[in-house]
């Protein structure tokens, strides 16, 4: 007897077909996978520095003499001509007192000659004595008051004194700084940049800049100069960087600059565990594929991806060791 053939519904079919198609993805190697994602990428330079004045100007003796009084402290704002300091001028003044009366001694033979002379008393050369002696007195008194002067310590313009070293009754050698003053000059940041990265610094580029003494905020700067030498021994070069004039940052503090080298409000992004010598490995019909990419800004969490993918790739997101081109796995999408 013939056997009948045995229908089997299409639902029927379709459910046996899925499931097969389940069993057969469990079976493959389950990949975590996401496509690029859009957001600012920012590329920059890191570096520690400090807060100083753009001009720093020294006033110290031109006389080694002992610090007699102090009239000007660090914080001063002080005016042109202002006294900051006077050191002890005893010796000076006295030597002063002693060329002036003998200047005036001096003027006196010149001026009783001159009247001689004129009257045919004394002799020519007589005459010119007086006057050569009374004019040598005359010079000695004009270099001890120059000397004299010398013993206070002034102000050369309209300053802000950052820094005083000295104290009354000290002595102090020629040329040490008594005091160091800002005069209107704005503040910046020097900052010492690794050899490594100099090459991409350039005059002209924005700066962000924090400070421990204000956290959460971010002041804007922009470079200055660079240093053409570089420290041997630091293996570094001096970046100076400007700072807006109403900025709370202040002499002598401590600053972490970011020399922003690129920026890209609209980058594409992918997860920086995906990226690894120059490549990312990208799921395409259910295998491995590794994809050589050109990339921008990298960060801790996110690499800029600037050539080799599109936003509609699918990147394996933390990539092993044991990849094989070609290989067939199951993207798990995040």
């Amino acid at each position: 007897m013939a056997k009948k053939p045995i229908w089997i519904g299409a639902g029927i079919v379709a459910a046996a077909l899925a499931g097969f198609a389940v069993w057969q993805a469990v079976k493959l190697p389950t990949v975590a996978a996401a496509h690029p994602t859009r957001g600012p990428a920012v590329e920059a330079v890191y570096a520690t520095g400090t807060v100083e004045p753009t001009v720093m100007t020294p006033i110290a003796p031109r006389i080694g003499a002992r610090i007699a009084r102090i009239e000007a402290y660090e914080g001063y704002d002080v005016k042109k001509g202002q006294v900051l300091a006077r050191l002890e001028n005893k010796d000076v003044q006295g030597n002063l007192d002693q060329l002036i009366a003998q200047e005036k001694f001096a003027r006196a033979d010149y001026d009783r000659d001159a009247r001689l002379v004129k009257g045919g008393i004394i002799a020519q050369a007589t005459y010119d004595k007086a006057k050569s002696d009374w004019q040598a007195a005359r010079a000695a008194v004009q270099a001890a008051e120059a000397q004299a002067g010398y013993m206070t310590l002034a102000s050369p313009g309209d300053c802000h004194v950052i820094e005083r070293d000295g104290e009354v009754g000290q002595f102090i050698p020629i040329n040490q700084a008594v005091f160091w003053l800002s005069c209107a000059a704005p503040l910046r940041v020097s900052t010492q940049v690794d050899e490594e990265d100099i090459s991409l610094v350039k005059v002209g580029q924005k700066v962000l800049i924090r400070a421990d003494a204000f956290p959460g905020q971010i002041f804007d700067g922009k470079v200055l100069e660079i240093t053409p030498k570089g420290d041997p021994v630091a293996r570094s070069y001096r970046v100076r960087v400007s700072i807006p004039a109403d900025s709370p940052l202040r002499i002598g503090m401590t600053a972490e600059t970011n020399i922003v080298v690129h920026q890209n409000p609209d980058a594409l992004l992918v997860p920086a565990s995906a990226y690894a010598n120059g490549k990312v490995w990208v799921v395409r019909d259910g295998r491995l594929a590794q994809v050589a990419v050109t990339t921008g800004a990298k960060g801790a969490e996110q690499v800029e991806i600037r050539a080799g993918l599109a936003q509609s790739d699918l990147v394996a997101t933390n990539p092993e060791d044991t990849f094989k081109d070609g290989e067939r796995v199951h993207a798990e999408v995040k």
